[in-house]
């Protein structure tokens, strides 16, 4: 029988993090860096755990022009290795560590699993469509120059005619693994990230 203690001892239950040399480890990520984040996820997220509609409340701090629900989602998704519907900090930050510090391969691997979002091993039109609309939805309706209703839709076309390299209307990894490498523009927005924390 379901009762208002059983939500607020959910509510109070701590998730506490692995020990630091383990973090270190698996992450990299200096002890500083990681006392920092580690003090500000704490701060969003007290009980150590943060559910979907907190993330999406969170994000939608940094997007405030735009509707970040959508890829915020996908973002949870991503973040959510255990599929529990709960993100810890280890999970946060061994994701940061691989978006802000991983290889490249490690990065791509990463954005095509944020992409292949039924986890099937291969990206569809159907599933970039929803990534692309949530990114423009994020941007907001007001953004400079003025972005057309088809722009999401152009913007698989141009993906997919860059991607799918056979031709057979999916993008597997490795497809998608060569064309970023081989797309200047993509390897430098890769490298950007090296210097964000």
């Amino acid at each position: 029988m379901y009762s208002i203690e059983d939500d607020f001892e959910l509510a109070t239950v701590c998730c506490r993090p692995d020990s630091l040399e383990k973090m270190l480890e698996q992450t990299k990520f200096t002890k500083t860096e990681l006392q920092i984040l580690y003090r500000n996820f704490k701060n969003e997220c007290p009980t150590g755990l943060v559910n979907e509609e907190t993330f999406k409340l969170i994000y939608s701090h940094f997007f405030p022009h735009g509707d970040s629900s959508a890829y915020a989602h996908f973002l949870f998704e991503a973040f959510d290795k255990h599929k529990n519907g709960a993100v810890n900090f280890e999970d946060f930050v061994a994701g940061l560590s691989i978006i802000l510090r991983g290889t490249v391969t490690d990065r791509l691997c990463w954005a095509f699993s944020l992409y292949d979002l039924n986890k099937d091993g291969c990206i569809t039109k159907e599933e970039m469509n929803d990534i692309m609309k949530s990114i423009y939805d994020l941007m907001g309706k007001y953004t400079y120059p003025c972005m057309k209703d088809s722009a999401p839709r152009e913007h698989v076309e141009s993906f997919f005619q860059k991607m799918d390299c056979n031709n057979d209307g999916v993008v597997t990894m490795e497809e998608f693994l060569e064309s970023c490498q081989k797309d200047e523009a993509i390897m430098e927005s890769m490298q950007m990230l090296d210097h964000v924390i």
